[in-house]
């Protein structure tokens, strides 16, 4: 076996509330996706060092137009079972307080790769469900159970179990109150285990901000009662402010290679106390303790950077993320919309390359007309060249950082009545504003660039000749905060007609510039630990 070193994240940029499974060889993590379609992203690994985006669960089968922002998709659970896989997943159509609304589905598949089946209602009690096997047969719904009269902002309760008969396609018999949770209290994220005679709970506790932490407990009985293991919380940078890697929590297990265990959990890497990035997965490895308890096998329970898988042959992790598309093939799974499918209706490649039909504004919640990728880096440079011929002011197209539909920035073609076709920028921080920029344009085509220093962004555009900048340095750490990350993209909106605009996009580059190790070769022959069978 091998000893490999790699960094974390292994998932860079937006890809919270990871949730592990081995099905053979192949390792898959599911992610959250919230407001972002299509949703349930899924990526797959051979190693556990080496992660590529492998599928999408969620295309149609939901409708989140007119969700709020930070609420739809929250906490996906991937398991396999008797040859199918079983995606469960929380629609969060209100988070306003007291209350939320959340409703938990259940969707099956012979392939990871779907199709999968419409999706089965199952309650509404609370979110971050999660569905276990158990040996006897019987499968069982776990989640979080919100009571909306604690006094407390955050009013998780605990974790709720309950019977799911598969046949009838609906939960049967009592529910079981199994964990009250301690006084990190916003218990949520439960995962259920069963090793060494023991079924073993998950949870995420803290909530996912900076207090966020790991905590296990075990009983002997499904139902209870869960003692808490005296090392809880098993892992938390709430109190390590030095850390590079924080708020860490919502951790998920799986037995790798040569009997080793890990835990993947999000993180987060703020810049200047920001998370701009969003929540990202990281990695650690995990074991099991004389008296069959969890720890980490780094010592202590803090996040590391730097950690160590054990592989079958040398690894070297790759960590790219690059991106370049000219829109002549089929559009690429890395695009996401808001709330809305990419749909042909509004999206077409080509030889010509995008044609992008316009939506409503940016501060839709229903027909916002955006493809955009996450943010994986720090500092970053994108680039897009398009063509767009308005002839109103209510007519734009451009290139867009955007957080959601009340934090974004917005480079964009319009038509203004003195000067014609123009070059305008508009920044929302709440509240929309349209700066005094108004360049005026002469050619056809027009390229648009941005480049982000560490949360510090100078706009860029190009007719026929070199580029110019436009507007002042824009601070951009503001695309920050909730449960998602900023995204990057091209956008196209009018206000006087629907789909009363076209534009037409030839290419788009994303550049990461952060540092993009690839660390250890495995390690040297005379380090190489012998397996004997």
């Amino acid at each position: 076996m091998y000893k490999t070193s790699i960094s974390n994240p292994i998932l860079r940029g937006f890809n919270p509330d990871p949730n592990i499974l081995k099905v053979e060889d192949t390792y898959y993590i599911a992610v959250s996706s919230f407001e972002w379609l299509p949703g349930i992203r899924v990526y797959a690994s051979q190693d556990l060092v080496n992660w590529a985006h492998e599928t999408d669960i969620l295309t149609d089968q939901v409708h989140l137009q007119g969700n709020p922002k930070n609420c739809s998709i929250w906490a996906p659970q991937i398991s396999y079972h008797a040859g199918r896989y079983y995606c469960i997943y929380t629609d969060v159509k209100s988070s306003s307080r007291p209350f939320k609304d959340c409703h938990n589905y259940l969707i099956t598949a012979s392939s990871i790769k779907g199709p999968w089946s419409e999706p089965v209602y199952l309650n509404s009690s609370g979110f971050d469900p999660s569905l276990f096997h158990d040996e006897d047969g019987r499968s069982w719904l776990l989640n979080e159970i919100w009571d909306y009269r604690m006094t407390t902002g955050n009013k998780s309760a605990g974790i709720v179990m309950q019977e799911y008969d598969d046949k009838k396609q609906c939960l049967v018999g009592p529910r079981y109150d199994i964990f009250r949770g301690t006084h990190l209290a916003k218990t949520e994220a439960p995962h259920l285990y069963q090793k060494n005679g023991y079924y073993y709970l998950i949870t995420a506790e803290g909530g996912t901000g900076t207090g966020h932490a790991v905590t296990i407990c075990r009983s002997k009985q499904i139902t209870g009662p869960y003692e808490l293991a005296p090392n809880s919380p098993i892992l938390t940078a709430a109190d390590k402010p030095e850390s590079p890697l924080q708020c860490s929590g919502h951790g998920s297990l799986v037995e790798g290679a040569f009997g080793k265990w890990y835990m993947v959990y999000l993180t987060t890497r703020p810049l200047q106390g920001h998370a701009i990035l969003g929540r990202e997965t990281a990695i650690q490895e995990v074991y099991w303790t004389e008296d069959d308890w969890l720890a980490l096998a780094s010592g202590g329970n803090g996040p590391q950077q730097e950690t160590i898988v054990y592989t079958k042959e040398p690894v070297i992790q790759q960590i790219t993320t690059d991106f370049a598309t000219d829109f002549r093939g089929p559009l690429e799974k890395e695009w996401n919309s808001p709330r809305i499918m990419p749909a042909e209706s509004w999206v077409q490649t080509g030889p010509e390359g995008l044609c992008m039909t316009s939506g409503e504004s940016p501060q839709s919640r229903f027909n916002h007309h955006l493809l955009a990728l996450r943010q994986k880096d720090q500092s970053y440079e994108v680039t897009t060249r398009f063509s767009f011929n308005p002839t109103t002011y209510n007519q734009m197209a451009g290139l867009m950082l955007y957080l959601n539909e009340d934090a974004y920035l917005y480079a964009f073609v319009t038509y203004d009545e003195e000067k014609g076709k123009v070059l305008r920028f508009m920044r929302c921080q709440g509240e929309g504003v349209v700066t005094p920029i108004c360049v005026p344009l002469s050619e056809q085509e027009l390229s648009l660039k941005v480049v982000d220093n560490a949360g510090q962004a100078q706009f860029y555009y190009r007719e026929s000749g070199s580029w110019q900048s436009f507007g002042q340095l824009e601070d951009t750490l503001f695309l920050s905060g909730g449960f998602t990350g900023n995204f990057i993209g091209v956008a196209v909106h009018d206000l006087d007609l629907k789909a009363g605009s076209k534009a037409y996009f030839q290419e788009f580059t994303y550049l990461g510039k952060d540092s993009k190790p690839q660390v250890n070769q495995g390690i040297s022959k005379s380090e190489e630990m012998i397996i004997i069978p």
